[in-house]
């Protein structure tokens, strides 16, 4: 049994390079790097299938290794990365850099190396007789909402069996994560009557109308925090967690506010509905805010926009697929987290999922993000025997 990479070869590495040359910021097209790498997988006959976003900038790429009549593995990540403005770097975030024994650059861990070992593997699956299937998915705009993977899923789900099982490689250390926090987001516009601040009782006060929804936010995270629910096997905070983290709204101090936004954050624990959450705070405003003000100007009130954010993931500890990335990992054990990914979006479509990735959670988004060169190691171990697991 071949479980792991060759001593000191670390094969990928190249493949890890030409990923972080792409420069694929979530506000810019990730065309090339998925151009890149459905051309190196027909190089070696290996068809892939893009789904594009409605202006075509961007696209997921899907790639079947193996026998497409049975369910397969998922080998998943998303292709774009957070900026790097205002960040200072000892070296170039799109040049890959290597030092200390790790990898720097932009993405390395958060979570381009995943995607380039998986793809860097790609020759190897081809070499074995596989009884069931590599499925390499890559999508777009996970940092702003998992935007793309939606489209990448409804393709795979209509061409293809349902898969056996869902490995995206989000930095975990190579541990395995099986469940974390759903995310929802919201935009909230407040429209005020504008006055002069010495007549202010004819006008609408947007800022002070958006503070008291934002208050009430506050004590319902209070409540949620000292009532729950809670879920001990999650890393603090064991509860859903509310936050608005932006407002803006006003023109002069002298001027009675007429206008004012504010975004607010929720980060769900499984089995809950978010909504729940938005519907108390739309009630109290409809209920004792909106009505004040209307009585100064029926065309006053709140306005609310959701923004997309993530499915919560909630796999057992004791599933299978809970148990293949243990043995695979060679690690014990699974820990559930409030960060976000993509992998609650597959679990509800009907895949049994889990996260396993390369790198530490603590380096993504940062100057000087990296992966330490044994993660890169244990990746390849994970793949090899993965490979092991489904080869005839």
């Amino acid at each position: 049994m071949q479980d792991r990479a060759r001593p000191g070869e670390l094969f990928s590495l190249d493949m890890i390079e030409k990923f972080i040359g792409f420069d694929t910021t979530s506000r810019s097209s990730n065309l090339p790097l998925i151009h890149f790498v459905r051309d190196y997988l027909a190089g070696l006959g290996v068809d892939s299938v893009l789904t594009y976003d409605g202006e075509r900038q961007k696209a997921n790429l899907l790639a079947t290794i193996g026998p497409k009549d049975r369910p397969g593995v998922v080998l998943s990540g998303h292709t774009d990365i957070v900026p790097v403005d205002d960040q200072t770097w000892t070296s170039d975030p799109f040049r890959l850099a290597r030092r200390d024994g790790k990898v720097f650059g932009r993405g390395v861990c958060d979570m381009k190396g995943f995607l380039a070992v998986a793809t860097a593997f790609a020759p190897e699956f081809l070499k074995r007789d596989l009884k069931a299937p590599i499925h390499l998915a890559m999508s777009f705009d996970e940092e702003v909402g998992c935007l793309g993977v939606p489209l990448l899923i409804e393709d795979l789900v209509r061409r293809l069996p349902m898969p056996a099982a869902c490995i995206v490689g989000e930095p975990s250390e190579m541990k395995v994560i099986r469940a974390h926090k759903g995310k929802i987001g919201g935009h909230v516009t407040v429209t005020g009557l504008p006055a002069h601040s010495g007549v202010a009782h004819q006008g609408v006060n947007a800022v002070e109308a958006a503070g008291e929804a934002i208050a009430f936010f506050k004590r319902l995270q209070r409540r949620l925090r000292d009532e729950g629910p809670h879920n001990a096997d999650f890393e603090a905070p064991s509860y859903t967690t509310i936050q608005c983290c932006m407002v803006n709204g006003g023109t002069a101090v002298n001027i009675v506010a007429g206008h004012c936004t504010f975004d607010f954050d929720i980060r769900f624990l499984p089995g809950e509905n978010p909504e729940d959450y938005v519907n108390e705070c739309k009630a109290f405003a409809a209920r004792h805010v909106e009505p004040e003000m209307q009585a100064v100007s029926p065309e006053t009130g709140f306005a609310w926009e959701k923004v997309p954010g993530a499915a919560a993931l909630n796999t057992a500890a004791g599933a299978e697929i809970t148990r293949l990335a243990q043995k695979l990992s060679g690690t014990s054990g699974s820990t559930c987290v409030g960060f976000g990914t993509e992998a609650g979006h597959f679990q509800e479509a009907g895949m049994p999922t889990i996260i396993c990735g390369p790198g530490s959670i603590d380096q993504a988004h940062k100057a000087d993000e990296f992966i330490k060169l044994d993660q890169v190691a244990r990746c390849e171990s994970f793949l090899w025997r993965l490979l092991d697991e489904v080869s005839a």
